[in-house]
Formats: C-alpha cells, sequence, structure tokens
C-alpha cells in the first residue's frame, strides 16, 4: 500500500510540475509572439469560426507556417490572412490571379457557400495551414493570452506546486519526528 502511494504520490508530482512548466511556456511563448505561440518555427492559431468545418472545428488550434511575401501558393492551398488591423483569416484559395504585378488570392472558407468578397493580395499572407490540428485546445490558448488566463494559468499551478512541496517536507519531517521518538523510546527501554 506504501509503495502505491509513493508511486501517486510521485505520479502527481511529475504531473503537476509538467502542467506547470507547460504554461509558462505557452504563455511566455503567446506573449513574446504578440498573442501566438510558436513552436518549431510554425506558429499555433487558434480557430474561432466554423467557416472552414469539417477541415477543422470552431476551438481547434492549427499550425501555420509564415511567410515573407506570400507568393507561390496555389488552388486549394489554405491560407492565413490579415483581412482587417487585428482580424486574421484562414479560408482555402479557390482562384489565383496576378494584376500588376500583385499576386492576388480568391478565398473561401469550406462551410462558406460563395467565395469571399474581397480578394487577399499576397502582401496581406500571414502564412500556410501545414495539416496540424489540435481540436479544442484554442479555446485554452485564447484563455492563456487573456490577463485572467495568463494569471490563473501560472499562479495557480504554481500555488499547487508550492502548497504540495510544503505538505511534502511537512510529512517527511512528521515521519522523521516519529522515527526519532521510536528510536528514543527502544534506547530507553534497552537501558
Amino acid at each position: 500500500m506504501k509503495k502505491l502511494l509513493r508511486f501517486m504520490s510521485g505520479t502527481l508530482t511529475v504531473l503537476l510540475f509538467t502542467a506547470l512548466i507547460c504554461m509558462i511556456v505557452v504563455v511566455i511563448s503567446s506573449k513574446a509572439s504578440g498573442g501566438n505561440p510558436s513552436i518549431m518555427g510554425y506558429e499555433i492559431k487558434s480557430v474561432l469560426s466554423g467557416s472552414m468545418e469539417p477541415t477543422f472545428q470552431t476551438g481547434s488550434v492549427i499550425a501555420i507556417e509564415p511567410t515573407e511575401d506570400g507568393t507561390g501558393y496555389k488552388e486549394g492551398d489554405i491560407i492565413t490572412y490579415q483581412q482587417e488591423q487585428d482580424v486574421l483569416v484562414t479560408h482555402r484559395i479557390t482562384n489565383v490571379s496576378e494584376s500588376g504585378g500583385d499576386v492576388i488570392y480568391e478565398t473561401k472558407g469550406d462551410n462558406n457557400d460563395a467565395v469571399d468578397m474581397n480578394p487577399v493580395l499576397a502582401d496581406n499572407v500571414v502564412g500556410k495551414y501545414v495539416d496540424f490540428t489540435i481540436p479544442y485546445l484554442g479555446y485554452l490558448v485564447d484563455f492563456a493570452n487573456s490577463q485572467t488566463g495568463a494569471l490563473l494559468l501560472l499562479v495557480v499551478p504554481g500555488i499547487i506546486v508550492f502548497l504540495y512541496g510544503i505538505f511534502s517536507v511537512w510529512r517527511e519531517l512528521t515521519k522523521l519526528e516519529k522515527k526519532t521518538q521510536k528510536d528514543s523510546t527502544n534506547e530507553s527501554s534497552n537501558v
């Protein structure tokens, strides 16, 4: 029974530290990159609408490969582009054309009936979707990007690990004290 409790205690410790480290990485990476974490050169984006269902669901996290100039994409590629100042859209290219030396993409969400009203200039393309999706993780990433989320996802696991550390030290000190008392009792009875 003691071995099982020790195993469970060790597993819990590892899980808590892993969760804390993951949250620290997500929050710091999100803040350092201006809101979107970057892993191994790929930017992680949250999907906040259902326009690309069933390719990826609302609340998913997708990986995109950032681009320098936004050219070189073809019909069928899924691109993420800047639609407005703080609005990114990820849609599929339905047509590629050139006008005055500029590459222009017509795009459409897989779940939409018609192509997007405004064509996309290559300069507005942020990157290309690389067939990597994690469903529902986008909700957590968006929460982590908020001030409340960053506070909760860093502070709460930190407090839990700290309190668990205090509990572990207290438990070991109690064991040591009991052992010392037992040894003192044994020495007294042997005299």
